[in-house]
């Protein structure tokens, strides 16, 4: 064998065997899930340490970490907060869920985390747009990915999540929502109609306030894990 045909062979092999890794990849991320959190100035402390804990008590919760594990290390959690066009911060990196100890380590991240906005406005669509940059940086190939954005008011700032999607940036995600009802103008059609968008995309309304929040949260996580279960029904 030539030295140029050596090169070529060992490169064919390489080739093979990032291909081989990049479809292991794909195989093995079900669904990358980012969860952004309305730290807007319609939501006060109370309301905020309801949202941030229902969801780390969710995430504890034996039913969803037994859905999360159904194939350990399939499922790719991250958490963002997010308020005014300018104003949207990471709360805890991609993290992939290979055991109950990644879980509760995420959970324990939310529980320790310190708002980092109040008082402002609600950028809905540069929320999602921030959530979408994220993908990026994904250190996996997924089959499924979703955005899970909770929040209490309109849009009133910054892009509208509706020309996002009109343009065609929000593509290849779900964006799902988890409406807090009670605020003028009303959250609830405004979600429905202009937010939530893609593939199976589907919202959920806290009638109650936040007090609702932890209770729904479960739920529609159980929903995005097990999506199959929920093919046909209504939004």
């Amino acid at each position: 064998m030539t030295r140029t045909m050596l090169k070529l062979a060992v490169l064919s092999y390489w080739t093979m065997e990032l291909l081989g890794a990049s479809a292991a990849k794909a195989a093995n991320c079900a669904l990358a899930l980012a969860f952004a959190l309305d730290v807007s100035a319609s939501v006060n402390s109370d309301e905020y340490d309801i949202q941030k804990g229902g969801l780390a008590a969710a995430l504890r919760d034996s039913e969803v970490v037994e859905a999360i594990l159904i194939e350990p290390g399939a499922v790719w959690l991250l958490a963002y907060e997010w308020s005014a066009a300018l104003q949207q911060a990471v709360i805890q990196d991609w993290a992939q869920m290979r055991g109950q100890a990644d879980i509760q380590r995420f959970a324990a991240r939310l529980d320790g985390h310190a708002r980092r906005f109040g008082r402002s406005s609600t950028a809905i669509g540069q929320g999602l747009s921030f959530g979408m940059k994220q993908f990026s940086a994904l250190p996996a190939i997924c089959d499924r990915l979703v955005i899970d954005v909770s929040g209490d008011g309109v849009n009133n700032d910054g892009v509208a999540p509706e020309a996002l999607r009109n343009a065609g940036r929000l593509a290849g995600v779900t964006i799902n929502g988890l409406v807090i009802a009670g605020e003028s103008p009303n959250p609830v059609p405004y979600y429905r109609e202009k937010v939530i968008s893609g593939s199976d995309a589907f919202m959920m309304v806290a009638r109650n306030g936040f007090e609702d929040y932890p209770d729904l949260i479960k739920g529609k996580l159980l929903r995005e894990l097990r999506p199959p279960l929920f093919i046909g029904l209504a939004r």
